[in-house]
């Protein structure tokens, strides 16, 4: 059985990566697949549980440079690949692989990219395009989370010569017994308070909703470097009252269930995690129809996605799912439905796929 090292950022945060990484590495673990996690720095406390049998190391012991340490980080990531006897080296996130890609070089190690963006979104990164070059030329596989990114690699790379394979992100829930209710008249929201999220669009938006329904409230759990200009913008917008910022929060069990539905305004996604955990939940979902993921997710489902930036039609879907009684019903049926595609069971039977296909 292959023995196989995820290598991800830092294991101990608490982002949709980590979760799924350790989600991954939990299924394979427990079908006795030899599995270890190496973080490039710390990770020695991981956020998520893991399974016993899997193994943390970490590159450095805290945050560096890697500009200045690039060639030391190569050279660590050969040396733990090569003294650890690693089969198979699968790199959480397509940036990591200017390390990988100079450090497996001559090795029998079979590489694989696991890319967590869309291809459109560099996060102002120059070294993510590089990694992802790199990665398309000398990996044996990359996966994407969507076909539509897979697309993205193809008509935006040119030399590719690794086997490019969409496999999403499973769910972290199962498939919940909920029925969701107006009567909470709660709109959740989940996400770090960044850039990427687009909770001003969600205020703005919901400024335009909030004298209509004066008994609603947003519910928006998660923290971030925005969260101090987001609030500001609430008491500006006047619906700081109709806005509750809860923080970042481990159980997140009681804030779907006391959910009446569920919206995310994204400006872009690699696959929201988050639109998998409403689905589990059979929550009806407003989304803007940003790269990548949500088209996907929400296909079948009847929820609604807006034109991306739409915040007009954000504002008149909020007050749609509200009014319309019906529709809720049928789409808390066909999410959960859905949802059956995103449980670990089905997806990490991709992973073994590819996994043993070498």
């Amino acid at each position: 059985m292959s023995n196989i090292t995820f290598l991800i950022g830092n294991l101990n945060n608490s982002g949709g990566t980590e979760r799924v990484t350790t989600l991954i590495a939990n299924a394979l673990a427990e079908k006795n697949y030899q599995v270890s996690i190496l973080s490039l720095t710390d990770g020695r406390q991981p956020f998520f549980e893991l399974v016993p049998s899997i193994k943390t190391y970490s590159l450095y012991p805290e945050k560096i440079s890697f500009k200045k340490n690039f060639f030391g980080a190569v050279w660590l990531i050969r040396r733990f690949v090569t003294q650890n006897q690693i089969d198979t080296l699968v790199v959480v996130d397509s940036i990591s692989c200017v390390f990988t890609v100079p450090a497996l070089f001559g090795l029998k190690v079979k590489h694989i990219c696991w890319e967590h963006f869309n291809f459109n979104v560099n996060l102002g990164v120059k070294y993510r395009d590089i990694g992802r070059r790199w990665a398309a030329k000398y990996c044996d596989y990359v996966v994407t989370l969507t076909k539509r990114d897979k697309e993205l690699w193809e008509q935006g790379i040119k030399n590719i010569k690794a086997k490019i394979i969409p496999i999403a992100n499973p769910s972290p829930f199962e498939v919940q017994e909920n029925t969701p209710s107006l009567d909470y008249k709660t709109i959740l929201c989940v996400g770090r308070l960044t850039y990427q999220k687009g909770f001003d669009l969600l205020i703005t938006a919901w400024a335009r909703v909030a004298q209509q329904v004066p008994d609603w409230k947003i519910v928006i759990v998660g923290s971030g470097e925005d969260e101090q200009m987001l609030k500001q913008m609430a008491i500006d917008y006047k619906v700081d009252q109709s806005i509750d910022f809860v923080g970042q929060q481990k159980n997140m069990d009681q804030f779907y269930r006391k959910a009446s539905f569920f919206c995310m305004s994204s400006r872009f996604e690699g696959l929201p995690m988050v639109l998998l955990e409403a689905q589990s939940y059979g929550l009806p979902i407003v989304a803007f129809d940003c790269d990548t993921g949500p088209a996907e997710i929400l296909a079948d489902t009847d929820s609604i996605l807006v034109p991306q930036n739409n915040i007009n039609l954000f504002a008149f879907s909020l007050i749609n799912l509200m009014k319309n009684d019906e529709k809720r019903k049928l789409i808390n049926f066909k999410s959960k439905e859905k949802a059956k595609i995103y449980q670990p069971q089905s997806i990490i039977q991709h992973w073994t796929k590819l996994l043993d296909s070498f």
